[in-house]
């Protein structure tokens, strides 16, 4: 499920998630701040780091309910202007949340939503990145962790090409392309 050593996967499996138990658990009241006992009861609904919800999923203890971050109203956000919406504050970890919770919950819009939100904001990545100063602070800090990073790549991928284009090598024909090619030789055939 999660990378042991990778940090960002480390930071993701703590994200809350809201699940309801599926059975009574004996020994946990402490995931339930509003429980009086020891005890977590059947139906009851808790805030839990995705972590440990997926593994009580996993032993059908609990489900788990859609995260708000992604809520009608944030698709309704996000279909009327992608780029404007924080998506960092909802979740900065927005997309891979997204795609290891669509196993896990009923509502399999979610991967389309997901789709069409990578989509639309992409563009607007990839025309920020073109120009060095075109990502401000102000539209970088609405960037999930994934975004962030696609950021980074394209524009130093663009500082490259800009380097490559000023003063860098060329492309130079290979040697080996140089030689001339000996013509085929015309194949006899076999019964004369």
């Amino acid at each position: 499920m999660l990378s042991y050593y990778d940090i960002d996967d480390i930071l993701l499996g703590e994200e809350p998630i809201s699940v309801v138990f599926q059975i009574g658990a004996n020994g946990v009241g402490l995931l339930d701040p509003g429980s009086e006992t020891n005890n977590v009861e059947k139906s009851a609904k808790v805030d839990l780091p995705f972590w440990l919800a997926h593994e009580l999923y996993l032993r059908q203890a609990v489900s788990i309910n859609v995260p708000s971050c992604y809520s009608l109203k944030t698709r309704k956000e996000i279909q009327a202007d992608a780029a404007c919406v924080d998506l960092r504050f909802r979740s900065p970890y927005f997309y891979e949340l997204g795609c290891k919770l669509l196993p896990l919950v009923a509502d399999k819009s979610i991967g389309p939503f997901l789709r069409y939100a990578f989509t639309s904001r992409y563009k607007e990545i990839l025309c920020k990145s073109h120009s060095i100063t075109g990502a401000t602070p102000k539209f970088s800090s609405k960037l999930t962790k994934e975004e962030s990073l696609l950021l980074e790549a394209a524009r130093s991928s663009m500082v490259a090409f800009k380097k490559w284009r000023v003063g860098g090598s060329r492309l130079e024909k290979a040697s080996i392309l140089g030689r001339k090619r000996k013509p085929p030789m015309p194949t006899q055939p076999s019964g004369s």
